[in-house]
């Protein structure tokens, strides 16, 4: 069924203002990350978040999930997905970490390939070829400069495979504002979990608690609506426009993400790294399957 020109316009409008919201939260956690320990983050946001998203919930339908556990799971999921993105963004250019993550796709191919027991196609295998390339640009992975850190964005781009076949398989009947309300009771629950770990020298991840000022309340209300605006508008453009098509300006998040590491870091990758965003851009959209 072919959706209608103003419903793949509107997908469209949706998803590029999606992604523009969420690339630019990505990077003022990068620009406070270092002032303010993940776990206040995830609290002070979701809390801010939850009680619209209960009123749209609410006026949507039954807010308790048809299949709580597999919720929960990916809710789990995609929670570790952006703590590992996080944890890297103070430790490497926006723009490089953004790609990085961006390989999610094709680790959907292969675990799609492995749930239906069959080898990927050959545009399957140069898609999964191309993004590796690109990957080996942009980290360069050798004796002096691969870090730990640098594998976070591919960790999370495995994760948020992972929670996309969840919801593919297990929670295609749920409200996407459910599996939003969710999320961000999960952000909570793992904020408190990690609190109660934190100390003095807990670093980004176990940090103590800060003290917040008018700028850190202001950037957090920011946050609130960015993760609103962004788990929303996906939704909503992937359920309204044909997923080919959707999926194709979702990428534009790395371009978004090129903007704000240049205006705000004032971050400029070089030739080789370039080259690798390119590859996996191309990687990305040869990944994604034909319309029919």
């Amino acid at each position: 069924m072919t959706a209608p020109p103003h419903g793949r316009s509107a997908a469209i409008l949706a998803i590029i203002l999606s992604v523009f919201a969420l690339s630019l939260g990505d990077a003022l956690i990068k620009g406070t990350g270092l002032s303010l320990p993940l776990w206040q983050m995830y609290i002070l946001r979701s809390a801010m978040a939850l009680p619209m998203l209960w009123v749209l919930a609410r006026r949507q339908g039954p807010l308790w999930p048809a299949a709580p556990r597999w919720v929960a799971l990916r809710s789990a999921l995609l929670v570790v997905m952006w703590l590992s993105y996080y944890l890297a963004l103070p430790q490497m250019p926006l723009s490089l970490a953004a790609a990085a993550y961006y390989t999610g796709p094709l680790f959907i191919l292969g675990l799609a390939a492995a749930q239906a027991r069959r080898w990927p196609t050959l545009r399957a295998w140069a898609a999964i070829t191309g993004g590796f390339l690109g990957v080996l640009l942009i980290l360069r992975p050798d004796a002096d400069a691969l870090q730990p850190a640098t594998l976070l964005p591919l960790l999370a781009a495995g994760l948020y495979a992972c929670a996309m076949m969840l919801t593919a398989a297990r929670c295609r009947e749920e409200s996407p504002l459910v599996l939003a309300l969710a999320l961000n009771i999960g952000f909570i629950v793992a904020g408190l979990a990690l609190g109660l770990l934190s100390r003095a020298d807990g670093g980004v991840l176990r940090g103590p608690w800060q003290p917040l000022d008018a700028r850190l309340i202001g950037t957090i209300a920011a946050l609130a609506v960015i993760i609103l605006i962004g788990s929303v508008g996906a939704a909503f453009a992937y359920q309204s426009g044909p997923p080919v098509t959707v999926a194709v300006f979702d990428y534009s998040y790395l371009l978004f993400s090129l903007l704000w590491g240049r205006l705000f870091f004032g971050e400029r990758p070089g030739p080789v790294a370039l080259l690798g965003i390119g590859l996996i851009f191309a990687a990305g959209l040869l990944a994604l399957p034909r319309r029919r």
